[in-house]
């Protein structure tokens, strides 16, 4: 890979294909030639100054905010890996230490409110998106099911929520999906034996797969809520991930899921990842992801380098990310943490210049023991290969 791929404007990628490029810019992809590409592996002039014309270097306008709300801090979980741990559990059990416990409650819902709608006004946008967070969202179910009611007010038109899934009864999800939800992303850690080693419940240390994959079955058959089946990838779920897919696929419907496959970060305090985005692991990740295709399931097609509209732009422009007691946070990953608070709701976000050091957008905190060379090199890999199977299957213009 040359630097001069690297340095593409505007979050632009151009990936090299079995037999032609890839370009993947902000306004879409668009599959290339050789003759359109440099021998170093660049866009020649004229190639880009047409993409540019076309409006393949240009992201479509923002239209929604996008606001994430912690409902409850704490956790029925004990993931080792959490970047919400403050430390490991010293008898190396399923406790370990978490961030300060606090509870969403009416009074702060009034506020968040508030403070949103004085931010959609700032940013000139008429549509909101929540994003249920924690924790574990559902440890405070009358605090997700509220704001989403009163939110209906200002502006929401759709939801989502990040969930261990263990709490999702069939009337809960029928209430939350009435009220806009209409997506929840559910991890799974390697197939059902490292999975129960992993997703552990903090009460019992008992496991957790056979509650989730039920839970999703119920609320599936009363609601329309869609699955993001998020499949985390490390030395110790690394040989279940093939049984893990065929396994998901007999007991779900893939039609209604995506499935994604990531890398743990080292963000758990104590915690490190040996499996590194050397040797073969791309090889295996698009393996996963084409039995994924071949099942049913949903796979997110790769695109060009895009800021979150929640920590990507300065002071939260098109979105915010919000604690259980009303402070500010960049991102999720420092939420609920003292140290990286930004400002409060009732005050808004404090003078740039005193929060600068605080302001970590999504991938800042994920530390990995490899070069940036080398975890670009591994997504581009990944990333190509996938977008060749999707020409070859006829299912890129789907």
């Amino acid at each position: 890979m040359s630097l001069q791929q690297l340095q593409l404007p505007d979050g632009a990628r151009l990936l090299e294909g079995k037999r032609n490029w890839w370009f993947l810019g902000r306004g879409g992809v668009v599959r290339l030639g050789g003759r359109h590409v440099t021998p170093e592996g660049g866009l020649r002039p004229d190639t880009e100054q047409r993409l540019r014309e076309h409006g393949m270097f240009t992201a479509p306008p923002v239209r929604t905010y996008a606001l994430t709300v912690l409902t409850s801090t704490n956790c029925n979980l004990g993931c080792g890996y959490c970047f919400q741990n403050t430390a490991q559990d010293a008898a190396n059990g399923s406790r370990p230490p978490r961030i300060a416990r606090t509870r969403l409650t009416s009074q702060t819902i009034t506020s968040i409110l508030d403070f949103t709608q004085r931010r959609m006004a700032a940013a000139e946008l008429d549509r909101l998106r929540i994003l249920l967070f924690g924790g574990e969202p559902l440890l405070n179910p009358r605090g997700c099911l509220e704001l989403l009611e009163r939110a209906a007010g200002v502006g929401m038109t759709s939801a989502w929520m990040i969930s261990n899934a263990t709490l999702l009864t069939p009337q809960l999800a029928r209430r939350l999906s009435d009220l806009g939800l209409d997506s929840v992303q559910v991890t799974f850690d390697g197939d059902r034996e490292d999975h129960d080693r992993i997703r552990v419940n903090r009460a019992n240390n008992g496991g957790t797969y056979d509650k989730i994959v039920r839970n999703l079955v119920a609320a599936g058959e009363v609601t329309p809520i869609r699955w993001t089946l998020r499949v985390n990838v490390s030395q110790e779920t690394f040989g279940g991930v093939d049984a893990l897919i065929e396994r998901l696929a007999g007991e779900l419907d893939p039609s209604r899921c995506a499935l994604y496959f990531a890398r743990v970060g080292d963000v758990g305090i104590g915690y490190a990842n040996d499996l590194l985005h050397t040797g073969e692991l791309s090889t295996h990740f698009t393996r996963w992801q084409r039995r994924a295709l071949e099942l049913g399931f949903t796979v997110s097609r790769p695109g060009a380098r895009r800021p979150c509209l929640t920590c990507g732009h300065t002071e939260g422009r098109y979105g915010a990310v919000v604690s259980a007691d009303g402070t500010l946070a960049s991102c999720w990953e420092t939420a609920g943490k003292p140290d990286w608070q930004v400002g409060t709701v009732s005050d808004g976000y404090r003078p740039a210049e005193s929060t600068r050091d605080r302001w970590i957008s999504c991938e800042d905190l994920y530390q990995y023991d490899e070069d940036a060379r080398t975890l670009t090199r591994f997504r581009d890999d990944v990333d190509a290969t996938l977008l060749d199977y999707l020409d070859e299957t006829e299912r890129l213009q789907r």
